[in-house]
């Protein structure tokens, strides 16, 4: 039986689910057990030729997956979360030092990012204001980023946004939207000012 089907039954039985997640994760420091980084070689997923330093620090849990393609580099000092969704790393990609990566996320190959960024696809719920926002359910939205990106230091991207693919995102940007292939994107909210003209054959202004 595979984890997506574990994953749907569990959901019928939620005695069952917490407390099997109680086992998993520590209710208060919100990240796995101690016991559990034993067992991490068995559902971090490496591509050949990648490199996880070992300063990273790794919240991730066998219900999600985890996978880091081939020939890819997680730097030091970066954070790797899974518990709410799948973190999907494709081939050739860099991630750069100090980054954040909040599942669930889904990257194609080529993708570099640069020091300082957080990727979420986490949100805090806040809807009922009876209940501390600490204990109201998280939403979840995947971000999905496409082959060939490059992400300037010290952005932020959003649940739910999609980057095209071969698109840039400036230094400082906050992306709350997604960005179409082939663009230049700058600022908070990051908004488009450059795109691939294919008739004309270069980058130009948008309007």
């Amino acid at each position: 039986m595979n984890v997506k089907n574990i994953k749907k039954k569990l959901e019928g039985h939620p005695v069952l689910k917490k407390r099997l997640l109680n086992l998993m994760v520590h209710p208060v420091k919100a990240r796995p057990r101690r016991w559990m980084f034993l067992l991490r070689f068995l559902y971090i997923h490496r591509g050949r030729g990648c490199r996880i330093y070992g300063s990273v620090r790794k919240d991730v849990v066998p219900f999600n997956a985890i996978v880091v393609g081939m020939r890819s580099v997680v730097e030091q000092h970066c954070t790797l979360n899974n518990m709410c969704g799948d973190i999907v790393i494709g081939d050739g990609c860099h991630i750069g030092l100090y980054n954040t990566l909040i599942g669930p996320v889904r990257m194609g190959n080529g993708v570099i990012t640069a020091q300082n960024i957080t990727i979420s696809g986490l949100n805090h719920g806040f809807a009922d204001v009876d209940i501390p926002i600490r204990l109201q359910n998280v939403e979840t939205a995947e971000i999905v980023l496409q082959d060939d990106i490059w992400i300037g230091s010290n952005s932020v991207v959003l649940p739910g946004v999609t980057i095209g693919k071969h698109s840039i995102v400036g230094a400082g940007s906050v992306v709350t939207r997604s960005i179409p292939p082939f663009s230049v994107a700058v600022g908070n909210p990051a908004r488009v000012i450059k795109h691939y003209d294919f008739t004309e054959k270069k980058w130009i202004k948008s309007e």
